[in-house]
């Protein structure tokens, strides 16, 4: 995979290289959530901040480790996670937030995502909309796995992905916005745990690149439950998420030695 920077194999938005980065990256979409991830690792440095993209490693069991932040969305995710292939990494997991729409998906509760409804576009150019996002076998044991040795309540199942927040958010106002409640409908209708962002175009480039990715989310609150008088708790911290994806990296690290 060629890079955009004159042959210095620096990578033209994360801006890593090889030897920047470990085999196994947390990605995050808040740049700011990245040092607060990266402080769990041992002896973390900053590596470099390009745009939305922000890059610490450090090291988990004596390996190294990366954490870099994505931006939202798909076409941001895209980039970083091809691009952070390209500088070494192969073992990515999505740490973020989510809306619950399965109404047993309550706040604060944890989200693993097993596959992703592919409602977004960037996914598209890679891959046609009929071959499946789904998430890596062993990245989502090992998440699963994490969450239960920390008694965590969590679901796993597949998530929603989408490009426009409003769109999820106040439809009404929205041109089209019959059709996304049609859609809404049909997921909740199908059991679908949560609406986020990303995760459908991580796991179609992932899979392009024979890279495993996986997905753990926080949930903020749930819109279903919040429709239908029920008790919504809401929870702004991915706490739950950031520590069951530490945990998941070093079951990983264990397995694959």
């Amino acid at each position: 995979m060629s890079d955009y920077m004159g042959g210095t194999g620096v990578q033209y938005h994360v801006r890593t290289k090889k030897g920047d980065v470990g085999r196994y990256c947390i990605l995050t979409g808040d740049p700011g959530r990245v040092g607060k991830i990266a402080s769990l690792l041992d002896d973390a440095k900053h590596v470099v901040t390009n745009r939305e993209y922000v890059t610490y490693t450090g090291l988990l069991e004596g390996v190294r480790v990366s954490v870099s932040s994505t931006g939202i969305g798909g076409p941001s995710a895209a980039i970083s996670i091809q691009e952070l292939f390209a500088s070494g990494c192969d073992t990515f997991i999505r740490v973020g937030t989510c809306g619950g729409i399965d109404l047993d998906v309550q706040g604060g509760d944890v989200v693993v995502a097993t596959a992703a409804v592919r409602a977004e576009g960037t996914a598209r150019e890679y891959a046609s909309i009929e071959y499946p996002a789904v998430a890596d076998l062993d990245v989502v044991n090992a998440l699963v796995g994490s969450a239960k040795s920390q008694n965590r309540r969590y679901h796993a199942g597949v998530v929603q992905c989408k490009d426009s927040f409003y769109g999820q958010h106040d439809p009404d106002k929205m041109p089209v916005g019959y059709r996304l409640k049609e859609l809404w409908n049909e997921y909740f209708m199908m059991g679908c745990k949560a609406s986020e962002m990303e995760s459908a175009t991580l796991f179609i480039v992932a899979q392009y690149l024979r890279a495993r990715c996986g997905t753990v989310l926080s949930v903020v609150g749930n819109q279903e439950r919040e429709k239908r008088g029920m008790p919504n708790e809401f929870c702004h911290d991915p706490e739950a998420a950031i520590s069951v994806a530490v945990e998941a990296i070093r079951r990983l690290i264990a397995s694959d030695k």
